[in-house]
This record gives structure tokens, C-alpha cells and sequence, in this order.
């Protein structure tokens, strides 16, 4: 249908992919190249059939649909930054009660925020409050829908009998029933204080396992991984494979390590050694300098009885470098099976 054809001049009585159209195309050619590849296949198709068919735009539809998308991405800014009521409150100091209303309602209809999400905005320690009192399986949906460094610090604060029935039953989780999902966001709603609905996207598994661990306390990781290996051999399998241990900077190039080394002090590395095996202290010692790692020698000889949860700790602020200097694109990591290298 061309747009000429639509009853409204404000832009209300078009759908949200006619929408998408008009702003990709005020975006111009490139900018709305770079967003389209972002966008799924069939997003694409059905977003460019949209734009085939918008002609001779009257200025101020396409002003109002612009405006409609500058509002909405300022309330999904607020959610996220303060939630719900911060938004709310936001909202209506710029544009009233009523027009507020009508931008939240939008957001629902338009980008189908879900309580799992607004989960994000929500306290760790009322969260994790929340969690201890809920079942295993509830709980371990709850997870899988929150941002992996999130998740990671509530499962390292949840007792350990908790956390490894709750890891578990996430690596296990396959597709949710809708029935069960909207059971568990009813209650979310009313913890939240939100009337948003939404569909789940996130179901669990390995993956999302791994990745939660990856920023767990070492002790909760420990504690886990050790459950899985009792409980699944294969599924602890699976599992290590995708993540990087402490253990791994062994099979790092020794490149890598000399990259890693040179960014720790010798305190922390002295600490996360002191419970590694020889082999992977003879490989640190060998990416040194020989006076650095005569230095290092003398500290680990000199460092006494140390606390497991003080080991612990040096080796997460190691790893976290490990990763960030991955990410950085300064090392590279190899995880799961070997990849295969084209001479």
C-alpha cells in the first residue's frame, strides 16, 4: 500500500515495519546499509518490501515517525539506565503524565520489552533475594535472560547447593512452554511493578553456562564445574571446552603469554600460582625476563600459607585481563575444538 493512501497525517495508523522503512530511508543509503546487517533475513525482506513500496512521503508523516522513534529509544535508554520508574518519571517531566503513558504503552507494542528484561534494571541484591526463595527451574530461566555478567555475580552470591542445581538445570534448558513462561512473568510483574509482556528468547544450555562461569567467582565456578563432572561427564565437557580456566594459559602461544605477564603485577601473579601445576609455572617463568622471573620465584618461595578464597581472586583478575586483552584483539583464544589454520 503507498503511503499516500493512509488515513492519518501523523503517522499513527502505520505498522512498525512501514516505520522501519521511512527511518531507514531518512537515514540515507549508507547509515541504513550498516543497520540492515545487523537485521535477520526475513527482517530484511520484509523491511525492504516497505521501502520498494513508500513514495512521496508527506513531510510531516515522516517528521512524526521520527519523533516516535526518538521517543522510544529515550525510554528504552531510561528503563535501562534507572527502570521503570526512573523512565516513567523522566518521561513525564519532558512531555506530561498522559503523552508518557502513551510512549511506555508504545514501547510494549513496539519493542515487546518482556519482564526478564526489565530484570536488568533491577538491584543484584534484590534479585538475588528473590532468587534463593524461587524453584531451581524458575530460577534458572531467570538467568538465561540476563545479561552474562549479571547472572554471573548473582550465582556466585547464591549458596552453593543452589548454584549447581540451578547451572544445571540451565545447560539442560530447551525450548520453554509459553504457558510456563507466562506463569513466571506474572509473578515477575508483580515484583517489578510492570504491566509488559513479552517472548522469551533465551533458553540456557552449554553456551550460556560458559559464558555465566566465565565471570563467576572462581569458587562458584569451582563448585559447579565440579557438580557437572559428577553429574554429566558429557555435559562438563561441553561446558569446559567453551570456557577459558586458568589452567588453559598453558596452551596459550608464548606470545600470548608474554602479552598476559607484562600486564600483571607480580603480587597477583605470585597469588594465582600458588596453586597452578608446575608446568604452567615453568611456562610463566619462561616468558619473563630472567631477573623478573628469579623475582617471581623468590616471592612465591617467600609467600607463606595463603587464604584459597586469595588464590581465587588473583586468578579471576587474571583471567579478566586474559579476556580483555582477547577482546582487545591482542591474543587470541582458542576454545572447544581446534580449529583448523590455512598455511
Amino acid at each position: 500500500m503507498a503511503l499516500e493512501q493512509q488515513n492519518s497525517q501523523s503517522g499513527q495508523q502505520l505498522h512498525n515495519i512501514q516505520k522501519a522503512g521511512l527511518i531507514l530511508i531518512a537515514m540515507g543509503v549508507t547509515n541504513a546499509a550498516a543497520v540492515m546487517k545487523h537485521l535477520a533475513e526475513k527482517e530484511i525482506e520484509k523491511v525492504s518490501v516497505e521501502i520498494a513500496l513508500l513514495q512521496n512521503v508527506p513531510a510531516e508523516i515522516l517528521s512524526a515517525v521520527i519523533e516516535e522513534f526518538y521517543q522510544l529509544m529515550q525510554a528504552n535508554d531510561f528503563i535501562v539506565q534507572g527502570g521503570l520508574n526512573y523512565a516513567k518519571s523522566v518521561l513525564e517531566s519532558a512531555y506530561g503524565h498522559k503523552r508518557a503513558e502513551e510512549i511506555l504503552k508504545r514501547v510494549e507494542a513496539t519493542t515487546e520489552v518482556s519482564a526478564f528484561y526489565l530484570l536488568q534494571t533491577v538491584d543484584d541484591k534484590q534479585l538475588l533475594n528473590f532468587l534463593q526463595n524461587e524453584h531451581p527451574q524458575t530460577a534458572a530461566l531467570i538467568l538465561a535472560n540476563l545479561k552474562a555478567s549479571q547472572a554471573a555475580n548473582i550465582i556466585s552470591e547464591l549458596p552453593q547447593e543452589n548454584q549447581s542445581e540451578i547451572a544445571f538445570r540451565l545447560a539442560t534448558m530447551e525450548k520453554t512452554s509459553p504457558e510456563l513462561i507466562e506463569e513466571i512473568e506474572d509473578v515477575l510483574r508483580e515484583q517489578i511493578g510492570t504491566v509488559f509482556g513479552g517472548d522469551l528468547s533465551t533458553t540456557g544450555g552449554a553456551e550460556a553456562v560458559a559464558e555465566i562461569l566465565n565471570s563467576a567467582s572462581r569458587s562458584a565456578e569451582k563448585n559447579i564445574l565440579d557438580s557437572f563432572k559428577e553429574r554429566d561427564a558429557d555435559l562438563f565437557d561441553e561446558i569446559a571446552s567453551l570456557m577459558f580456566l586458568f589452567e588453559d594459559i598453558n596452551s596459550l602461544p608464548d606470545a600470548a603469554v608474554q602479552n598476559i605477564v607484562k600486564n600483571i603485577d607480580s603480587n597477583t601473579m605470585a597469588l594465582a600460582m600458588k596453586a597452578t601445576s608446575e608446568d604452567l609455572k615453568e611456562k610463566i617463568f619462561r616468558n619473563m625476563s630472567e631477573r623478573a622471573a628469579d623475582m617471581l620465584k623468590d616471592e612465591l618461595q617467600y609467600l607463606g600459607p595463603v587464604r584459597v578464597r586469595d588464590v581465587e581472586n588473583a586468578q579471576k583478575e587474571i583471567l579478566d585481563i586474559v579476556r580483555q586483552l582477547e577482546e582487545d584483539g591482542e591474543i587470541t583464544i582458542s576454545r572447544g575444538e581446534e580449529e583448523e589454520v590455512i598455511e
